[in-house]
């Protein structure tokens, strides 16, 4: 779910560069669109260790990417914290409390019982 859910805002932000800006009252030009072409192929190449992650059965790097995909939606929902701060829309607010439930279920499943795994083998 993770890595189609990414894909497509990946796709979404190069297609259509000002649609998910729009969404919370941002408007981008199309000289600024570079911006979120940039953030767009970052969102793919998310989608990708997402993807292909799930083939994985080397506890170490389930967990490292389980980490950094929790370091990624950490740190993206505290800079829409900061957003919110600064007066962006408050449809920020379910985009921030999404990376929240996000990051608790990346914990649980990739870190948490990845853990409890390891010490029963």
């Amino acid at each position: 779910m993770h890595a189609f859910v990414t894909m497509a805002a990946g796709i979404v932000l190069i297609v259509a560069p000002a649609f998910i800006p729009a969404t919370i009252h941002i408007q981008i030009r199309p000289e600024e669109f570079l911006l979120c072409y940039f953030l767009g192929a970052a969102e793919l190449g998310i989608a990708y260790l997402s993807f292909f992650g799930r083939t994985i059965k080397d506890n170490h790097a389930l967990q490292v990417i389980s980490n950094t995909f929790i370091a990624f939606h950490s740190i993206t929902g505290a800079v829409e914290l900061f957003a919110l701060q600064k007066g962006v829309s408050s449809k920020l607010i379910g985009n921030i409390v999404l990376r929240l439930v996000i990051v608790v279920l990346f914990f649980y499943y990739g870190v948490y019982k990845n853990r409890r795994y390891n010490k029963t083998l």
